[in-house]
């Protein structure tokens, strides 16, 4: 996963241009701690594989815990030996350090909003009632000493009196759920544990459900879990009275489920699936006890769920049979969908539809960027409502009361603004709109479409400074994900800002795999079509170099998570192509993803190397801790990774540096950075995401040749 900061910039006028004419790599002498061989052998359809490093997936370990501090002595000593790596982090703090406020909802009798004064690790909750002065009713700043304990779902009862939000301690995947008094602001009971993948839904004012795994035996980091529960908890009462509401019988196992309530707390829907893509659907009447559930959809074929409702009608999401999805009525006196009827129809883009007002907002991406249609709940367009440019619009979503709709407009040279719409006649004005010395005016953000190795066309938005000469020798950041049917569409980021700043090129392709065109784009870059992604962002780079944007020399290619994968994967399939791999967080060891915590959910995307011995054989065959040869030139690589990442293991990243630095062959250094009291990436701190991005940028510039910064700040902002 992508993580994105807010920026705050002041731009100066130096282009990089002026600053490539005699670049001189200088290198940095590492000498890295010994990585202890202690081969393990599976046999896997007849053919042995060897995995060298298996000790390293024990989390609990000493010895682990003694290779990470070593890898992590060599790592430091490294990045503390380039001279601009304190200047650009000052940078990136300046640039973070400003107030940003996130649109309002009405809960109760308070209007509540999400606020972060600038450098605070993580976002403060604040309310107020009707025109009284805002106060805080959250500060996760407050949760623990070092800013690493963060806010999760905050979810409040039907009157808005009690509240119950969750917290990650460390980055965890695995939270603990607090109930809340909202008037005097007080804990009601004892908090609940040991709770994963969870949302808050209540149930009127008495209670609300949630899911969680049961505990797994060995280490909560890196075992596998693969039954997931839907509790009901009513307030007041031990969690140890929790009733299992779903998945309590063994016979059939799900992964992942989760629930929703209808406004009116008629209706609970239960959504059951095995992988990351697919769900059943369950309908259970709340307004009569010991109702039983009532089955809507019996296979995980497509992706469906529940938008709104109107007393026994209700809307759904789904792609059955509209791989760009669909809005749907369905009648729970006949739920089953050969009695569905069409709402909003397919259409060529892939839709994604909200509600607010009593009226429904249907955002299309079109190549991408968001087109938002208002509807009526008898199914009739309104309007378009036109956007303040081409980008990323969010939001339009409220209750059926709501006066106003709010929603939020990004793109990767506009900071984020709110914006309050008049669903009545479709005018809308700036809510909140940031206070940037940010000028977009001088940069360029072009759409451009190349051709994939296959012919297949795929787009890419490249940003940078206007007046950039396109001389092959800009610094050049191309970043990917490629997967799980996620898009990636147009959004600021301050860390990017720092780098156009200094000269650098953005560049995002929208590859297969991802959710840009709907289903069929998605299964394209899946399983044994998995080569389509990185065809796709290899394709992308050969484009940027051949029209000069940059070369080998000054590119780096980066992504985190399924991304990670992505870059792991293109540097050992095409080691020649970029000078700098920036893999985060990455699914690394493609024969064993499947064995820790809950990545067997990801076999939609990938498949096992159980499934087949084909399946097997392909996997082997791009599997980057399996394809580190000896004796070739890998670029240079800064593997990032966090202690507590119970989501992809940080063994992933552990195994594949311990193969790079045994086989590397040349200077190019192989680094592996491990954050310590981290996770996957969601809730962490700010001062560890500046850190973070001030040594991976370092250690690009460094490694293309900088010995200082292109484009050097002139002045420090005082704000």
């Amino acid at each position: 996963m992508k993580i994105k900061i807010i920026p705050h910039i002041i731009l100066a006028s130096i282009t990089l241009a002026s600053c490539t004419k005699d670049i001189k790599q200088k290198t940095i002498q590492v000498n890295y701690p010994e990585t202890v061989k202690k081969p393990v052998v599976d046999t896997i359809f007849n053919t042995a594989i060897t995995d060298n490093y298996r000790w390293l997936e024990d989390d609990k370990s000493n010895q682990t815990e003694a290779w990470v501090k070593a890898q992590n002595a060599v790592t430091f000593d490294y990045l503390n030996k380039i001279p601009y790596r304190t200047q650009l982090k000052s940078r990136l703090s300046e640039m973070v350090n400003y107030e940003r406020i996130e649109t309002p909802y009405t809960e109760g009798e308070y209007t509540y909003f999400s606020k972060n004064d600038g450098l605070q690790n993580q976002n403060v909750i604040y309310r107020k009632k009707g025109n009284s002065e805002s106060e805080i009713f959250l500060d996760p700043n407050t949760f623990s000493e070092d800013g690493t304990t963060s806010l999760g779902t905050l979810s409040f009862s039907k009157d808005g009196k009690t509240a119950a939000y969750a917290i990650s301690e460390a980055g965890s995947d695995w939270r603990k759920i607090i109930v809340l008094d909202v008037a005097s602001k007080t804990i009601k009971e004892d908090t609940l544990v040991d709770v994963k993948f969870t949302g808050i839904d209540w149930y009127k004012n008495e209670g609300f459900y949630y899911s969680s795994y049961d505990k797994p035996k060995g280490s909560e980091l890196s075992a596998k879990t693969d039954q997931h529960k839907l509790y009901y908890h009513k307030i007041g009462t031990s969690q140890k009275e929790d009733k299992v509401i779903f998945g309590a019988t063994s016979e059939e196992k799900h992964r992942y489920v989760f629930s929703n309530i209808t406004e009116d707390n008629k209706y609970l829907l239960i959504y059951a699936a095995v992988s990351t893509s697919g769900n059943k659907l369950f309908i259970k009447d709340l307004s009569k006890p010991n109702s039983k559930l009532i089955t809507v959809l019996d296979h995980t074929k497509s992706d469906t769920y529940l938008i709104d409702s109107r007393d026994n009608i209700l809307y759904l999401v789904t792609n059955l049979n509209a791989p760009n999805k669909k809005v749907v009525v369905l009648d729970v006196n006949n739920p089953t969908s050969e009695n569905w009827k069409d709402f909003i129809p397919e259409t060529e883009n892939v839709l994604t539809p909200s509600t607010a007002a009593g009226y429904f907002f249907a955002s299309y991406m079109v190549d991408a960027v968001s087109k938002i249609l208002q509807y009526d709940f008898d199914g009739n367009i309104i309007r378009e409502i036109k956007l303040p440019g081409l980008g990323t619009a969010s939001g339009f979503v409220g209750k059926t009361a709501d006066k106003e709709v709010y929603f939020s407009f990004t793109n990767y040279k506009t900071p984020s603004s709110s914006f309050q719409l008049n669903p009545k006649n479709g005018t809308y004005t700036t809510y909140w709109k940031p206070a940037l010395d940010f000028n977009s005016d001088e940069y360029l953000s072009n759409q451009i479409f190349y051709t994939s190795k296959d012919g297949t066309k795929i787009p890419m938005i490249i940003t940078h400074k206007k007046g950039l000469e396109l001389n092959g020798k800009n610094p050049t950041i191309l970043y990917g994900y490629g997967g799980f049917d996620v898009s990636l569409t147009p959004r600021f980021s301050s860390a990017m800002a720092v780098w156009m700043e200094q000269g650098g090129i953005y560049a995002i392709p929208n590859l297969r795999g991802g959710g840009e065109y709907g289903k069929k784009w998605h299964i394209a870059g899946t399983k044994m079509q998995k080569q389509n992604v990185f065809d796709d962002f290899i394709a992308a780079g050969e484009y940027l170099i051949k029209n000069n944007y940059t070369s080998s020399n000054f590119l780096a290619i980066s992504g985190g998570s399924n991304g990670g994968l992505l870059v792991g994967a293109t540097m050992t399939l095409r080691p020649d192509l970029a000078k700098v791999a920036l893999p985060a967080v990455g699914v690394l060891d493609m024969l064993r993803y499947h064995t820790f915590t809950a990545g067997a959910g990801w076999a939609y995307d990938y498949g096992t190397a159980d499934d087949s011995k084909e399946m097997f054989e392909y996997l082997k065959g791009y599997s980057p801790v399996h394809n580190v040869k000896k004796g070739v030139q890998y670029p240079a690589t800064l593997v990032t990774t966090s202690d507590h990442d119970d989501r992809v293991v940080p063994a992933h990243s552990f195994k594949f540096a311990a193969e790079l630095q045994e086989k590397q062959s040349g200077d190019n250094p192989t680094l592996i950075r491990i954050e310590t009291n981290a996770g996957h990436g969601a809730g962490k701190p700010i001062s560890k995401i500046i850190d973070e991005i001030g040594d991976t940028f370092s250690f690009t510039l460094f490694n293309m040749g900088f010995q200082q910064l292109p484009n050097p700040p002139k002045a420090t902002l005082k704000l």
